[in-house]
């Protein structure tokens, strides 16, 4: 699946931390157990079990994929790829979760994933027969990455069973692209390529909605750590949602704070010439 590509804004020129960051990105990556060798773009399929995940994979990658288990995991993984207007896309379909919060292996999988190998995009596949119960996982991400789509499955059982969805609604208040598809029948999927291509190769930061309600015993610490957050990693993407991991007693997220790999993560990776 094939278009021409549509203009976008040029690129900003390469510069040292740009590098800096891409060679760290790629040395994360691949502790991930993902090489980026012959690929230009990462692109993370996340969302809640029996949401048509497989299929939206298959659909995109065809007989391009392979599979494995996650490094040091006996979690199962697969991942392909994909070729559109020229750039070529690697596909990694990450544990079907309800959410991020690292109680389980696949929670832990799926978020380190998103985290700390900052795929270009991370597209997160919702149930449009059951939207409200997938928007805790859409936002969960949201938290976490500005780069995301949602793809807006299974619309034929929706209709199927009266369901209509606002999907420009929903998109303008989600602050994303939301792509309605049904999977199984190649529904929307030319339209998905295109905002995900559109996503990766965009030097504009994207600005979704975040949660801003807390208790109001936590709004004072909270503030106060995210400042210093904000102080000590310029640029960093999330830093209330560290923040939040960090109060909660986190401690996968303190220890990459130990680490460095949160200071990595406020460095903007370049972004690829359409």
């Amino acid at each position: 699946m094939s278009t021409v590509a549509p203009s976008s804004p040029a690129p900003a020129a390469p510069n040292e931390a740009c590098t800096s960051c891409s060679v760290y990105r790629a040395a994360s990556l691949k502790k991930l157990g993902v090489s980026m060798d012959r690929w230009d773009f990462v692109v993370a399929l996340a969302g809640n079990p029996n949401t048509g995940k497989s299929t939206v994979f298959n659909a995109l990658t065809g007989l391009r994929q392979h599979t494995g288990n996650w490094p040091g995991k006996t979690v199962a993984r697969a991942e392909g790829g994909f070729d559109y207007t020229g750039k070529r896309f690697k596909l990694v379909d990450l544990p079907g979760t309800y959410s991020l919060l690292s109680t389980s292996p696949d929670e832990e999988v799926a978020r380190n994933f998103i985290l700390f190998g900052q795929p270009d995009v991370t597209v997160v596949v919702a149930d449009a027969t059951r939207l409200e119960r997938n928007l805790n996982l859409v936002l969960q991400v949201l938290e976490i990455t500005d780069r995301a789509v949602l793809c807006l499955n299974l619309m034929d059982e929706a209709r199927r069973h009266g369901v209509t969805v606002d999907d420009r609604q929903l998109a303008r208040d989600l602050g994303v692209p939301v792509i309605p598809t049904a999977a199984r029948g190649g529904e929307g999927l030319p339209e998905l390529l295109k905002a995900i291509h559109d996503m990766a190769v965009s030097t504009r930061v994207p600005r979704p909605h975040r949660m801003s309600s807390e208790p109001a015993a936590l709004k004072q610490p909270l503030n106060h750590l995210c400042r210093q957050l904000e102080t000590a990693y310029p640029g960093l993407p999330n830093p209330r949602w560290v923040a939040m991991r960090l109060l909660g007693g986190d401690d996968q997220i303190a220890e990459a704070l130990r680490r460095g790999d949160i200071e990595n993560l406020g460095r903007p990776v370049a972004a690829q010439p359409s």
